[in-house]
């Protein structure tokens, strides 16, 4: 018994070395990533590997574009989809969340995640679209790696050029040419709120681009636009 114990002693001990050593991984590639644009994420690989399961020689479709080429339209529209109070919260949204929680609870299934932006991106970058208490670990870990380094407008900055946007569409600057043949900055308010209405899910709307939803919901983030804070 003393063997077995002395052995899962040093078991545990690899582990946890392991897994600090995991995170400090992490922690480096958000440390460089506050001066270095992202080349690629963990969810642009996964869709490229599914593209390339129908066609070897699929590409995505992105190009980064800085914070202050990108359409103040789009930036308010996605705060107001997605994190009305991005600029006050430290990167998680407590009050969001509990009405989550209360929405699902009401639904008998889940309809909604009250993931900031911060959250969304830490998914992004590192992470799968799974689902799982271990993920969900994850990303709060990468959620407070990411506001512990970065200010909120190079969060805002990343996250809108590496969030999905339909079929192999990534970033701002490839949504706003596929869906609208134009520059990124040339977005008016209505073509914002559209874009960012299609976020929670981009490949659906990519397909079925006249959606009743998709109005409506378009509809509701005009309204809301001006008063949404950003960086």
């Amino acid at each position: 018994m003393k063997r077995v114990f002395h052995w899962l002693k040093k078991a545990s001990l690899v582990l946890i070395g392991l897994f600090m050593a995991y995170q400090l991984w992490l922690f480096g590639w958000v440390l460089f990533w506050k001066w270095v644009d992202p080349g690629t994420t963990s969810f642009m690989n996964i869709r490229l590997a599914e593209l390339r399961q129908k066609n070897p020689s699929a590409q995505l479709t992105r190009q980064w574009v800085p914070y202050a080429a990108i359409s103040p339209h789009l930036k308010r529209a996605l705060v107001a989809a997605e994190d009305g109070k991005f600029i006050e919260h430290d990167g998680f949204d407590w009050e969001g969340i509990q009405n989550a929680i209360s929405k699902n609870e009401r639904k008998g299934r889940f309809v909604a995640g009250g993931s900031t932006i911060t959250q969304q991106l830490a998914k992004n970058l590192f992470l799968s679209p799974n689902r799982s208490l271990w993920r969900k670990g994850e990303e709060a870990a990468i959620t407070l790696m990411i506001e512990l380094v970065w200010d909120k407008r190079r969060i805002f900055e990343v996250y809108l050029n590496v969030i999905e946007w339909g079929n192999g569409i990534f970033g701002a600057e490839a949504a706003a040419r596929h869906y609208y043949g134009v520059g990124v900055g040339q977005l008016g308010p209505e073509q914002a709120a559209r874009l960012a209405a299609m976020v929670p899910a981009p490949r659906f709307y990519d397909r079925n681009r006249q959606s009743p939803g998709l109005a409506k919901k378009t509809a509701t983030l005009l309204a809301r636009m001006p008063s949404a804070d950003i960086p």
